[in-house]
């Protein structure tokens, strides 16, 4: 076993792993956050998108171990006391979810994605998100929220 310290969602949390735990195995089996989706477990989906250390990550292809000592954002962290992050309000808007199983991921990847600042067109959207499956086809509905909230504006 392996001491690993993650900060999730703004709580420590002090964990005895084994060294090939996956970091979404410790989010979910661990700290019962099960936000966090385990969809192909093979980093080809975007299931398990999180944002640690201020970057979108696959949590599935990391080792929890990996990030000892990261700061941690799962689905679960990212709507305030009273509201909802604006790209969750946009997501609502847009209707931009169907099932809904790939959801926390497309959000997750989106944040990260304008907080890297690299995504200037919707084309550039599209191509920055192409990692997150949305197998629904939400796809529209999703490029089109996160660029109501790139683009600072509001659905009419």
């Amino acid at each position: 076993m392996t001491k690993t310290t993650l900060t999730v969602n703004q709580q420590r949390y002090e964990l005895n792993l084994l060294p090939w735990v996956s970091l979404l195995d410790a989010l979910r089996d661990h700290l019962k956050l099960t936000g966090t989706k385990k969809g192909c477990d093979h980093g080809q989906c975007g299931a398990c998108t999180i944002i640690c250390d201020g970057k979108r990550i696959l949590s599935c292809l990391t080792l929890a171990v990996m990030k000892n000592d990261s700061e941690i954002t799962t689905i679960e962290g990212i709507a305030g006391d009273e509201s909802l992050h604006p790209i969750q309000q946009a997501f609502i808007d847009h209707d931009a979810f169907q099932c809904g199983y790939c959801t926390p991921g497309q959000i997750c990847s989106a944040i990260g994605m304008l907080q890297e600042g690299h995504a200037h067109t919707r084309e550039e959207v599209q191509e920055l998100m192409s990692g997150n499956l949305c197998r629904c086809g939400a796809n529209i509905g999703i490029i089109d929220a996160i660029m109501q909230v790139k683009d600072g504006g509001t659905h009419e």
